[in-house]
């Protein structure tokens, strides 16, 4: 299994460049940010900072959208980093949350989503598409350009178009349950339109502490970012069991949610999450707690665990990781 590293674009951006060249000394294969220019610093201006100070590194947004990003931008932003240090970038896309939602503007439709993977796909790696009548061709993409393209979902008809439509699959949240259950529906999606299975990419906050109280505190921020999707799903669905109750259930205490604190530990709109919700989701505890559930995950068919490291003890984490989880898995 292959371990990444999430990190959110706060300034300095500097600090952003030497966790991810460090993370890679220690064996980090992916450095993933979020993409919320409004929230955090622009993503996209920093990448080539850590590509260049690394050498095996895959970075990427984890995750961009079709909504706040002209799809042909977002394909040769990735074209011109792969043509500089060598196919080392990879596209996680989704609906769209906090960038689309502190604008007052609401995700996007999967539709519009499944439209823009294909046409970020077939530019960064030089063939042609049609937009609205239009042949549009990149010229100067190299012969053999890859970039792979990773949705992210939790409902089933996201997770149909993962299977359908995608490269990989980003699920964020690390329990097990729910692992299987995205999982089985991502291969079968995939097996009914005869494409191979997306590679499975499971993200979340990982805390290596003996502490749990103080874990779950600084992690149950997680909750309440997962809950704006979920919200979202149970307007959708509503309680006709397409979708589990272990994903849905924490949600009825939820009471609107504040963007301005999106992200992170001291985020008062997440109070709703229950401890064991943030044990499921999350990994908490020492090393060998840790190594415990990426086993189970790699059971599930997991590929890689993101470690979002977006709390008090990030450079902590980031090292114990490379010192006694890492090694191990």
């Amino acid at each position: 299994m292959d371990i990444g590293l999430v990190l959110q674009t706060d300034p300095p951006a500097q600090t952003v460049v030497d966790l991810m060249v460090r993370g890679e000394a220690l064996g980090f294969s992916h450095g993933w940010t979020f993409d919320s220019h409004v929230l955090w610093q622009e993503p996209y201006v920093i990448y080539p900072r850590i590509l260049e100070r690394t050498s095996r590194m895959v970075v990427g947004p984890m995750v961009t959208n079709p909504g706040t990003r002209d799809w042909t931008v977002i394909a040769s932003l990735h074209a011109t980093l792969n043509d500089m240090f060598g196919n080392r970038t990879i596209c996680g896309i989704g609906r769209g949350d906090s960038a689309m939602r502190v604008q007052g503007r609401p995700p996007t439709t999967l539709a519009r989503l499944e439209e823009s993977m294909h046409v970020i796909r077939e530019l960064a790696e030089g063939r042609a598409v049609d937009l609205g009548g239009t042949q549009v061709q990149i010229p100067w993409v190299p012969a053999g350009a890859h970039l792979p393209v990773w949705m992210a979902g939790y409902g089933p008809k996201a997770l149909d178009l993962v299977g359908r439509c995608a490269d990989g699959f980003i699920l964020q949240l690390a329990d097990p349950y729910l692992v299987e259950w995205t999982v089985k529906t991502v291969r079968a999606a995939a097996a009914a339109a005869g494409r191979p299975s997306p590679t499975i990419c499971v993200a979340a906050p990982a805390y290596v502490s003996d502490d749990l109280e103080h874990a779950r505190d600084q992690c149950r921020w997680f909750g309440g970012m997962v809950g704006n999707h979920v919200a979202d799903l149970v307007t959708r669905y509503g309680e006709s069991g397409a979708v589990p109750a272990e994903l849905t259930g924490y949600i009825k205490g939820r009471d609107g949610y504040d963007y301005s604190h999106h992200g992170r530990a001291d985020n008062a709109s997440t109070s709703f999450v229950p401890d064991e919700v943030v044990d499921r989701f999350c990994l908490l505890g020492p090393p060998a707690a840790q190594l415990e559930r990426l086993a189970e995950l790699a059971e599930l068919g997991v590929d890689q665990f993101a470690v979002y490291a977006m709390h008090d003890a990030r450079e902590e984490t980031i090292e114990a990781y490379g010192r006694s989880v890492i090694p191990g898995v």
